[in-house]
């Protein structure tokens, strides 16, 4: 059984968050904040602009900031091939 997000930590992905703060459409001078979090490669975060993409294409509310922090969970010395796999019953 594979895990998506083990594999795709193993092709370079890393867990990024964005905090997204906005405009409420009715209540343009209140800022409102979404959280989104998910696996997407940085520098070019192709995830996080295909829904800053929706976003502006399809809810009213403007985006006022977007703070993204990202961080690969699986680095290159922490991950080391094994010669052996022994199982217990």
């Amino acid at each position: 059984m594979e895990d998506d997000a083990f594999l795709k930590q193993l092709e370079g992905y890393g867990l990024a968050t964005a905090d997204i703060l906005y405009r409420l459409s009715d209540h343009p001078k209140i800022l409102q904040t979404f959280v989104w979090q998910t696996y997407d490669l940085a520098p070019e975060f192709p995830e996080l602009k295909k829904v800053l993409d929706f976003w502006s294409h399809s809810i009213e509310g403007a985006i006022h900031l977007v703070r993204v922090a990202h961080e690969k969970l699986i680095k290159s010395a922490e991950l080391r091939l094994v010669g052996h796999q022994f199982r217990l019953h």
